[in-house]
């Protein structure tokens, strides 16, 4: 069996905020690929607005690098399971990976998570402990956790004689002890040469690319990115497309792309073990296979992690609709889901009885919430309703989706997390104590359970524990109320704009969440009251003004700060009879029924109901 040698194919993989993307930075930067006067900017690899701005990494990517005569080309991966579906696929082009572990914090959720599907596909692991340089770095231990971790995701052998790197990405250095650090990544690419396999040549044989990844261009239209498994590709070749439903379809390769640093350089050529990107057919699907027309053979589709969450989007119907947002239309909307379904897998789109909504399935909440940040941003206004997991039948018996959740926190709360996990029927596996005054604890919790807890989590813990969860399995349907909100809501009586007074004189009955000045209409949630139920409140009235003055009354009015929500939070905070709409420029919380009297006579007829 014949190798490629001038090839390395890998997957960064680890937990969010572990150093990938910054490690890949390293690797570019001390290969040479880039020129001396070249300006690259801090996490290269994460090009979209909303990677840079919360630091994560969304979507897959990939980039090549030289390496003496070696060309290694690194897939970034998400680390959060959100993005399960872009990590699964990726696994399918890549023989090795490289598991990033911060030297501190050890293996966490999405470690797990991301190496479980590494193992699952047999793929040769080579181990990098980054940060070293942190305060309280604890590289044995973690070394040890590495390992257990392996043992018990089920690792081969083979796959348990994983190599060791201390690494700090920021710092750009790395050595093979944790005190022998040198400002130079070449450990790190010695390690990917004599550890991870060279692709096998199959180059005589018939082709078989298998595309894994979407994007689009406007001059070429939509662009496969995937992996040359068996023979040649080459521009201008006919070939077939093996479909999802079976059927096959022909077409010519007008363009192919290789991949240098960051860029995508056209290419005559590519064979077996080559990454490239492909344009030449419309509605080319991820993991369809392209094949030759006299040789028509499929690779097995990938599989890919069903959705756990849905909620339902709506055309904005409020007294503001239309304001402030570009593409409000029924028409609008559905284009730019359909539009997202084309590269986004994990997604589904189903429509209602209504013309006006849809219900939109996903991985979790940051999946779904990064997706109407994005639309947001380009224009669109909706409304969204409260999150809802997805109930399965599995063997006759509904189930629905656990997750396993691992909190960080100072001993003095531990009582107050185990405790609110508790009431949202969450069950304690793992404690153990750092004995530097921080507690790690694992729990397994109902999804719904989890829908709003990071802001009661953060509170708290004045913000000093650190959650993370990851989706486990779907289990037997839990009776009865899980988890949920403690609080009724503050609802505006009627249109007009929020005054001092106003909110001054409603300080006392709760948390305010608008400013003065904020145009509110009648049914628009305002404040979170102190009690749990909904009080209607009349937040825009004025002083009445009077010719009597006294010399103590007229202090300068001072109000209180009020609570503003991010987007992730505001879909949290969401009641069952509450809808969140997004526009470009606002978020606002608003009731379903908008009129006090016939809001309250259908909670009446919840009630008798």
């Amino acid at each position: 069996m014949q190798l490629r040698e001038d090839i390395r194919n890998i997957a960064i993989i680890a937990h969010v905020d572990h150093g990938k993307t910054t490690l890949v930075d390293q690797l570019l930067k001390y290969s040479g690929t880039f020129r001396e006067n070249e300006h690259v900017d801090e996490r290269a690899m994460d090009s979209n607005d909303i990677e840079r701005e919360r630091g994560i990494t969304i979507l897959a990517k990939n980039t090549a690098i030289k390496y003496n005569d070696t060309t290694i080309n690194i897939l970034d991966t998400p680390g959060h399971a959100d993005f399960g579906g872009e990590v699964e696929r990726i696994m399918k082009m890549v023989d090795g990976v490289l598991l990033v572990v911060d030297a501190y914090e050890g293996c966490m959720p999405q470690t797990r998570f991301v190496l479980k599907k590494a193992l699952e596909q047999k793929l040769t692991p080579a181990v990098v402990l980054n940060k070293i340089d942190r305060p309280g770095a604890r590289p044995n231990e973690v070394i040890d956790e590495v390992l257990d971790l392996f043992i018990e995701l089920g690792a081969d052998d083979e796959q348990l004689e994983f190599p060791v790197v201390y690494a700090s990405a920021l710092n750009g250095t790395s050595g093979e002890e944790p005190d022998d650090q040198q400002e130079t990544m070449d450990p790190i690419f010695k390690t990917i040469m004599n550890h991870i396999p060279a692709p096998v040549d199959s180059t005589g044989e018939p082709l078989q690319f298998q595309v894994t990844l979407l994007d689009y261009n406007d001059y070429v239209g939509r662009i496969g990115i995937g992996r040359v498994f068996r023979g040649k590709i080459s521009v201008g070749q006919q070939v077939t497309v093996m479909k999802m439903d079976g059927s096959q379809k022909q077409f010519r390769i007008t363009k192919l792309f290789g991949f240098i640093g960051l860029k995508r350089i056209e290419i005559e050529e590519a064979k077996a073990g080559d990454i490239v990107a492909i344009s030449g057919m419309e509605d080319i699907n991820i993991g369809e296979t392209i094949c030759p027309v006299e040789h028509p053979e499929a690779l097995p589709m990938l599989r890919i992690d069903e959705p756990t969450l849905q909620m339902t989007f709506l055309v904005n119907n409020s007294p503001f609709a239309g304001k402030e947002g570009k593409y409000i239309t029924s028409r609008k909307i559905e284009e730019r889901l359909m539009k997202q379904l084309e590269t986004d897998v994990s997604l589904r789109v189903d429509p209602t009885e209504s013309p006006d909504a849809w219900v939109v399935s996903g991985r979790g909440e940051l999946h779904l919430s990064i997706l109407i940040e994005n639309m947001r941003r380009e224009g669109y206004e909706l409304q969204l309703s409260k999150p809802q997991v997805i109930i399965k039948e599995i063997d006759g018996q509904q189930c629905e989706p656990y997750e396993r959740v691992q909190v960080d926190v100072p001993e003095e709360y531990t009582g107050a997390v185990m405790e609110s996990l508790g009431a949202r029927k969450g069950e304690m596996i793992d404690m153990v104590n750092h004995g530097n005054g921080q507690v790690r604890i694992e729990f397994k919790v109902p999804s719904r359970g989890l829908i709003g807890y990071t802001t009661e989590f953060m509170s708290q813990t004045r913000g000093y524990g650190i959650l993370n969860h990851t989706f486990d399995a779907y289990e037997p349907l839990f009776k009865g109320q899980v988890g949920g909100r403690t609080r009724g809501v503050l609802v505006g009586l009627e249109n007009g704009k929020a005054s001092t007074y106003g909110i001054m004189k409603l300080e006392d009955r709760g948390v305010i969440f608008v400013e003065p000045g904020t145009e509110i209409y009648a049914g628009m949630i305002v404040g979170e009251h102190n009690r749990d139920n909904d009080l209607t409140v009349n937040i825009t009235v004025e002083k009445h003004l009077t010719n009597v003055r006294s010399a103590t009354k007229d202090q300068t009015a001072t109000i209180r700060k009020t609570k503003s929500m991010s987007l992730e939070e505001a879909i949290e905070y969401l009641g069952d009879d509450e809808y969140c709409e997004v526009t470009p420029e606002s978020i606002r919380l608003r009731k379903k029924i908008l009129n006090k009297n016939e809001r309250e006579k259908a909670a009446k007829r919840t009630k008798l109901g």
